[in-house]
């Protein structure tokens, strides 16, 4: 091999050095393979049909997708329902969550079949955080205050906060339906606390909600640039899932590696 050929060598291999560093630093490492699996898992005051807009979407591509539907009674209840849904998988698999999932996901995430983590205007907590305490650092989100208690211990936003707060991007019709199926959450998630950060050895993947009403937008950049997320912005409510579904999926798709 002549000396220019050895330099021409020693060049290729320091480029291509240098761009893994740069995917590992920005924690989205493309996979080596296409993912097929895609695991949905749902947030607060919502149940699996707020996945429906995605879902097909991602089929057409030749996905297969689970959408896990939470009981929203405990972090540790949430989190079972996904390890049982991970164990049904054939292959590497990608963990997707709304909101408050992404609580759960980062606990369930350490699962070794789980390739990779998508965050939509999600929880990103890191291992033994107080999440409430985090969010204090930012100003409150409007939607927080139309929660409301049952004497049993279980809440559920007010109408008008769902409406205009939760989904308020989404038409008034379309908006009240999804409102007719939400879940109480049981009052045990307030105060929960994961024990694993599974963003910090798995790559990761955020959409960020600009016009968000339940979870800070700010809140949402810090959580994506602490777990250096490939990470993009939709202008939308907190329910982009169902109002910008396509940029979501798309999202999804680029983080399975199709």
């Amino acid at each position: 091999m002549t000396l220019n050929s050895f330099a021409l060598a020693g060049f290729a291999c320091a480029t291509l050095l240098s761009a893994a560093m740069a995917s590992a630093q920005n924690g989205a490492v493309a996979p080596s393979a296409p993912i097929k699996n895609v695991v949905l898992v749902h947030g607060l005051f919502a149940d699996g049909s707020s996945w429906q807009k995605v879902i097909p979407l991602l089929q057409a591509k030749g996905l297969h997708v689970t959408a896990v539907q939470n009981p929203t009674t405990s972090l540790d209840a949430d989190v079972d329902a996904v390890r049982r849904t991970l164990a049904q998988q054939d292959g590497p698999t990608l963990l997707v969550a709304h909101s408050y999932g992404g609580m759960v996901i980062s606990q369930a995430g350490d699962d070794p079949t789980v390739a990779g983590l998508v965050y939509i205007a999600a929880r990103a907590p890191d291992a033994g955080e107080d999440y409430p305490a985090l969010t204090r650092k930012f100003p409150a989100a409007p939607a927080s205050a139309g929660l409301q208690w049952s004497a049993d211990g279980y809440g559920k936003l007010s109408e008008q906060a769902f409406v205009q707060d939760f989904a308020g991007d989404l038409p008034v019709v379309e908006a009240e339906t999804y409102y007719a199926v939400q879940q109480p959450v049981g009052k045990a998630i307030t105060m929960a606390k994961t024990t694993v950060a599974a963003w910090r050895d798995k790559p990761s993947w955020y959409a960020v909600s600009s016009e968000d009403r339940t979870i800070n937008p700010d809140l949402q950049r810090f959580m994506a640039n602490r777990m250096h997320a490939r990470t993009i912005v939709l202008k939308s409510s907190h329910v982009s899932l169902l109002s910008h579904s396509a940029e979501v999926a798309g999202l999804i798709l680029q983080a399975s590696g199709e």
